[in-house]
């Protein structure tokens, strides 16, 4: 599996806390490996996020993705529950 990043993502990345990033770096690593493991509560979104999905990395915060088939996910946004959806 490739993983990448968009830059609005990077952007956004880097405003976070330092321990909402190392969060979010765990929480990669355990999608690289097993992209359906319950603790992420993957799912695809509709509206006007529809062909994106959301990956929980901590309480209220969200990684949105985009999968390009099976190997290829690229994060376009991270930010709190409000932040993304309003």
């Amino acid at each position: 599996m490739t993983i990448q990043y968009m830059p609005k993502f990077k952007k956004q990345y880097k405003k976070l806390p330092r321990k909402f990033q190392l969060q979010f770096d765990e929480r990669v690593h355990l999608f690289a490996l097993d992209p359906i493991n319950p603790k992420l509560r993957v799912h695809p979104l509709k509206g006007k996020f529809a062909g994106y999905w959301s990956m929980d990395v901590s309480g209220d915060l969200r990684a949105l993705y985009i999968k390009r088939g099976e190997e290829l996910i690229i994060f376009g946004l991270i930010g709190t529950h409000s932040q993304l959806y309003g």
